[in-house]
């Protein structure tokens, strides 16, 4: 039994809040600025680390567009939300489906060069994005995909981290309920279909809540297949936004569409927090 200190308790509780408190502070001090006007954020130093009085305002012209006090014109936000949107939900649901398929067949299946083709897809890991980047965008240009959400999310969908963890996975079902399938007559697709997924339910969740936030965040990728800003996603947006020095940007409209963006991902991480957790640590069958 291991005995519990009040000194440990307390100085556990303070590392935990201290290490909130530096998580935490950066997106304060966004929110914050997005509540002031440009002006007040480059003339005040240090900024306000209070809220201001022109949020409603500042959100009004990310969300919609618009002139700026500086007389620039900002594009909306919400049509980039809604491609970053897209391109993570198919991104995020291609993985998943590929490696669980992928997944079945390398374990159900006995074909020539199964082993191989596994260690293939595997040995994919070790290579860098920077790679098979620019072969990817040769393909990617030749077939004319280029500002298409097919182009921004088919060569992302591929996943052979998602197919390994499956695969290990599904090693793990015991054979008595292979045969037991069997036995009823359900084929092989039937019993992907009722057994395997419903078993698998907590590792998609939490390969769903992973994979959702690598899409979204995709940034390198949209800016080498995007030259139309119709198909700019959030992140492209808002490094578009800086025009130059300190004076020339409108920090407050960059904070909020900075905040804007963090929203979807945390709405996607606290509604599947449980899943999430439960799909990376339960070891129960």
């Amino acid at each position: 039994m291991v005995e519990r200190r009040p000194a440990s308790i307390v100085l556990s509780h303070l590392i935990l809040v201290l290490g909130v408190l530096i998580v935490a502070f950066p997106i304060y001090v966004t929110l914050v600025a997005s509540t002031h006007t440009s002006a007040e954020i480059v003339q005040q130093v240090p900024m306000p680390l209070t809220p201001g009085n022109h949020m409603l305002e500042t959100y009004r012209v990310a969300l919609g567009g618009g002139e700026t006090s500086y007389g620039h014109k900002v594009p909306p936000v919400w049509p980039m939300m809604k491609i970053s949107l897209i391109s993570a939900l198919v991104i995020t649901i291609g993985k998943i489906a590929i490696s669980l398929l992928s997944a079945f067949a390398f374990v159900y299946f006995r074909f020539p060069g199964r082993s191989l083709c596994f260690w293939l897809i595997f040995i994919t890991l070790m290579l860098p994005v920077e790679v098979r980047i620019l072969p990817t965008y040769q393909v990617i240009s030749d077939l004319g995909m280029l500002n298409t959400y097919a182009g921004l999310t088919v060569p992302l969908i591929a996943s052979a981290t998602a197919t390994f963890l499956f695969r290990q996975f599904f090693l793990t079902v015991p054979d008595e309920l292979v045969e037991a399938a069997r036995i009823d007559g359900a084929g092989p697709m039937r019993f992907f279909k009722d057994v395997l997924v419903p078993l698998s339910m907590t590792s998609i969740a939490a390969l769903f809540v992973i994979q959702f936030i690598y899409g979204w965040n995709q940034y390198l990728w949209p800016l080498l297949v995007t030259t139309s800003e119709d198909m700019y996603p959030v992140v492209m947006g808002i490094k578009r936004m800086f025009a130059g020095g300190d004076a020339a940007n409108e920090w407050n409209v960059i904070m909020a569409t900075a905040i804007l963006a963090m929203l979807p991902p945390a709405f996607v991480v606290l509604l599947m927090q449980k899943w999430f957790v439960k799909g990376l640590v339960d070891s129960e069958k």
